[in-house]
Formats: structure tokens, sequence, C-alpha cells
């Protein structure tokens, strides 16, 4: 029999869980995260990669570093970056506030109705998913734009004597995110308001408090995990949108994500556009991660 110290270590069923998703993580983010890192720290160049290499070999044999902070200095120094990132963050922020008072109504709804019928409006919130995320974008656009669906129908009932000017604003930048990001809410919302005891409501009944009052004071405080899930789920895929301000947002709806895709394959400055990723990443999960550290460590106390 082998000594202790000549076997291989055991993964315990913790680890095996576990290891799973940090695999995935390592390939789809670790890895990605360090190429766009080493990016952000060379300058741009006239070549394929369009960046300078760090580590080189000078003629006399010595290596030089040519890694510099300067990309991260002039994020600070243009206004275009400070413009988008405030930008995108407005945007994001209210975007996840109108979800909020959309979505939890319906998720209290759909969870107080009966059992038989939660499937039925489950599979009504979950319908738009079985379709490609561009393909609903375009079908908004059809909507919404000048000739659109809704304008015809408004000015055929009389409620406007001219088309409304959706298209290209900052209102159709809103539209399309809450009408993409909207089921994230829901779901989330859902899943925590289900669980919720509804004996809780009758003893607070039978207490005398009102149902408002019984909301308020039972039902909002213990959904507030949905609320701050489904919020996320909404707020960081929307504040680094693409798709739905190129198509239907205007030339004043500059959001990171526009920026990001100038700066790679209209200006090729991959080293700028490596800085703005990076920097945004930990502007943005930075803070995120910190509250779900003291979140985390709350629930165990």
């Amino acid at each position: 029999m082998k000594p202790a110290w000549m076997q291989p270590p055991r993964l315990s069923g913790r680890w095996l869980i576990i290891l799973p998703p940090l695999v995935f993580l390592a390939i789809f983010f670790l890895i990605p995260f360090a190429f766009a890192f080493k990016i952000s720290l060379a300058q741009t160049a006239a070549h394929v990669p369009p960046y300078t290499d760090l580590i080189t070999l000078t003629p006399d044999h010595h290596l030089h570093l040519g890694a510099s902070l300067d990309n991260y200095r002039f994020l600070f120094t243009d206004d275009v970056y400070g413009v988008a990132y405030l930008y995108s963050l407005r945007t994001a922020l209210f975007s996840t506030l109108i979800c909020l008072l959309i979505g939890y109504p319906m998720a209290y709804a759909i969870a107080r109705s009966p059992k038989s019928a939660q499937g039925v409006l489950l599979l009504v919130i979950m319908l738009p998913f079985w379709t490609s995320f561009l393909l609903r974008v375009y079908a908004l656009e059809n909507i919404i734009r000048d000739n659109g669906f809704l304008n015809t129908a408004l000015l055929h009932l009389g409620l406007i004597s001219h088309p409304l000017r959706i298209m290209r604003t900052s209102v159709a930048v809103y539209l399309g995110i809450i009408y993409s990001y909207l089921p994230f809410m829901v779901l989330p919302l859902f899943a925590t308001l289900e669980k919720l005891d509804p004996t809780l409501l009758e003893a607070a009944t039978d207490l005398g408090s009102t149902p408002r009052r019984a909301f308020l004071d039972i039902t909002l405080p213990l959904s507030i995990p949905g609320v701050i899930a489904g919020s996320m789920l909404v707020f960081i895929p929307a504040v680094g949108e693409f798709v739905i301000p190129s198509l239907l947002g205007g030339a004043n709806t500059l959001m990171i994500g526009r920026v990001l895709w100038d700066e790679f394959f209209s200006n090729h400055d991959w080293p700028v556009a490596s800085a703005v990723a990076i920097a945004f990443l930990l502007f943005l999960v930075g803070p995120i991660a910190i509250y779900q550290h003291y979140n985390v460590r709350q629930m165990e106390s």
C-alpha cells in the first residue's frame, strides 16, 4: 500500500460539483480577460494583430517590456468614453426600474394564480425566448417606426394627426431593452414569490393587518432576493447592450457597446478598445462582487 503522501488527492463531493463551473469560467472568462488585459497594455501598430508585443528582444539580446498604462490614461482625457459610460449606466438603470415596476405585478399575479394556470402564464412569458433576439428587435422596429403598426393604428383611430417619431430616439432604446429583458425580471420574481408561505398573510389578516400593510410588511421584504436577482439579470446585460442602440437608437444614443464596436472594427484600435472593456468590467462587476460577498456573509451569520 502506498503512503498517504504518494496517493493522488481525492476531490470531495463539494469540489466535484464546483469544478465544472470553475473550468467553464476559467476557459470562457478568465483566459479571455487575461488576453484583453494584455492587449490593453500594448500600443496600436500597423500590422496583424494591430498591437505591439509586450515583451521584445532588443538587438543586444536584452528583453524589453513594452507594457504601458497610456490607454487607461487616455480614457480619462477623452470625453466620449465618460459620456458613453454614464449614458449606458443611466439607460440600464432606468430600464431596470421600469422592468421592475412592470414585472413585479406580473410575477405576483402569476404566483397567486391557480397552479393549473401558472404553466400557461409562464409559457407566455418565456415564449419570446423561442425566437431569435435579433428578430425580436427587428419586429419591434417594424412596430414603432414612422409607418409601422403603432402609428398606423393610432392614425386610423384618430388619436394622433401625424406619426409619432419614436425610432432613432432614446425612447426606442428603452422600449427595446424593456421588451427584450422583461422576462429576466419576471422569472426570478416569480420563483421567489411562489415560495412564500400564504399562511403568513393569513396570520397578518387575522391580526388586523390590511392587505396593503401585509404586502409592505411581509410580501415585499421576503421578495427582496428575487428583486435583486431580477435587477442584476436585467441591468448587467442592458448596460453593455449593442444591438438595440444600433438598430433602434440614434446618433445621440452612444452606449459603451457601440464604442467598443467602433474601436475594434472601425478604428482598429484594439489596445484602447481592450482598455475600455477592462475598465468597464471592473467598474461594473467590482461593486456587484463586493455586494454579493457581504450579502453572503450576512446570510451565513
